[in-house]
């Protein structure tokens, strides 16, 4: 029997009482595997003390040492016996370590602001925050190349993380005043802690569009059609596949012109099914909300950040030098019309469409700042006319403000005309110099969600070119084989009489 004590011949009833108070327990001897033997067992030995953490060996005397852990033994299958040693207890444990390793590795570097020299010459809290979002997207989401889920390391990450950096703003809060009352009655003022308005209102709603987003991308599984690097196609030359082939790798995607490494989307060669291309509209259509829903919580985080100093210092003297010649000339006409002059600039590209935003926006400020500084006590000044080609209509008091304000709905015409445009010079700056720290998450992780959902979507849109093209070459070839047929019938016979005159 296991943990049986053997004594040896001419020992006292004192040393076998000692042992019996000691104790040796044995839940199941049988460990031959047998059916009889139906309950796990486990065995230790020597016998320990459990007064003193002493072992009395079996010959009686006592040793002071540690009992070794107990093996648990459980009867196995087919006579054979497995043995648990706590494999996944240790794996669970260093995975615990690992992540927790991790964690001190991000904050460190927060709280450092990113310069891990220590000599205090990191950036802010704000924007160490920011960049810590970014990089974490870029990523998790950089890989993703095709309509395809996450790998679960990869959202593993994405959830852990964000868990991490999203709990800062459980401390950004606002101190309100409340009431409470008394346990006898009456009534007095507090000062109670709540969390902040802004993060408040959007924080769960970007939370709500992330889950989404997720969602969809777990969607795309067992789809009908498939990705193939561009440089590798192998199709029939002669063939329909090749013409579709042809056109997807010929189209660049939506602001992805640079983007040479993106696979081809494939379909089958009678195009997606009607379920499928239904899934992919609707798929669009919820990626597209969730895109201007991004984009508005991303541009009213911005446009609640201050414009720092640094940006309005660089800024020219006057808004004419802004502008350029030609911009500055339509907006100061008596007939102004943003659809109009934006007809007549050069946007062909999104780096000429971003300049042009920088030019406006930079007139913007300047004509603000000069308004400011002109009258900063908002002092009503002798009504002056002004000499231009809107003389007569405002004062020059209001000359300032007017151009302003034509400047804002031209730009504001422009993004309407272009609304995945990239952040100007202002935005970035403001991100830069930004000290608020809930201001910081809401506009990184609703920028990184923006930043997804296009990208999305152009993928979405990729999948449904091609589609549209491979049935519009069905299309062709079905009307070409009709022809042919057409004409085979309506052509003579050759063994036909034919009467001549």
């Amino acid at each position: 029997m296991v943990g049986s004590v053997s004594s040896e011949e001419g020992s006292g009833s004192d040393q076998q009482s000692s042992i019996d108070r000691c104790g040796s327990y044995c839940l199941n001897a049988d460990v031959s595997g047998s059916e009889s033997s139906g309950s796990f067992t486990l065995t230790s030995s020597p016998h320990p003390d459990h007064n003193n953490n002493n072992v009395i060996t079996d010959s009686g005397f006592l040793t002071s040492m540690p009992p070794p852990p107990p093996t648990l033994i459980f009867p196995g299958i087919l006579g054979k016996d497995v043995m648990v040693w706590g494999d996944q207890l240790e794996k669970r444990a260093d995975a615990d370590l690992s992540e927790m390793e991790m964690m001190k590795e991000r904050f460190a570097k927060l709280l450092l602001g990113e310069d891990m020299s220590g000599g205090g010459k990191g950036v802010c809290t704000a924007l160490a925050i920011s960049n810590a979002i970014t990089n974490l997207s870029a990523t998790v989401f950089g890989e993703l190349r095709g309509l395809e889920p996450l790998a679960p390391q990869k959202k593993a990450m994405w959830c852990r993380e964000m868990e991490w950096f999203l709990g800062m703003s459980d401390s950004v809060v606002e101190f309100v005043p409340s009431k409470q009352q008394f346990p006898g009655g009456g009534t007095y003022e507090v000062i109670e802690t709540r969390p902040r308005s802004d993060l408040y209102m959007n924080l769960p709603a970007l939370k709500k569009l992330d889950a989404m987003l997720v969602s969809i991308l777990e969607g795309f599984q067992d789809m009908e059609f498939w990705y193939v690097d561009r440089g590798i196609i192998v199709t029939d030359p002669d063939g329909c596949d090749a013409f579709s082939s042809s056109i997807s790798s010929g189209r660049p995607s939506i602001r992805q012109e640079d983007k040479w490494w993106l696979p081809c989307p494939k379909v089958p060669p009678k195009g997606l099914s009607e379920d499928a291309r239904k899934r992919l509209q609707q798929c669009r259509d919820c990626t597209n909300q969730i895109l201007k829903a991004a984009l508005a919580i991303n541009s009213s985080v911005l446009a609640e950040m201050e414009i720092p100093s640094a940006y309005l210092d660089s800024l020219p003297k006057n808004g004419k030098t802004c502008l350029g010649d030609i911009i500055y000339r339509y907006i100061t006409a008596e007939q102004f019309s943003p659809d109009c002059l934006l007809g007549c600039l050069d946007l062909s590209s999104e780096h000429h469409t971003l300049e042009v935003a920088n030019r406006i926006e930079a007139a913007v400020h300047v004509w603000r700042l000069k308004d400011r500084k002109k009258y900063p006590n908002h002092q009503k000044p002798k009504c002056k006319s002004w000499g231009g080609k809107v003389k007569g209509l405002v004062a020059d008091s209001e000359k300032n403000q007017f151009l302003a304000q034509r400047a804002e709905t031209l730009l504001h015409s422009l993004r309407l005309r272009f609304p995945g445009l990239p952040q100007t010079a202002l935005d970035m700056n403001k991100i830069q110099y930004n000290k608020d720290v809930g201001q910081s998450i809401l506009e990184s992780y609703s920028r990184v969600m923006e930043s997804l959902a296009f990208n999305v979507m152009a993928r979405i849109d990729d999948v449904l070119y091609v589609d549209d093209a491979t049935n519009h070459c069905n299309a062709l070839e079905s009307m070409s084989i009709f022809k042919r047929g057409l004409q085979k019938r309506m052509s003579p016979s050759p063994f036909s009489i034919q009467h001549t005159p």
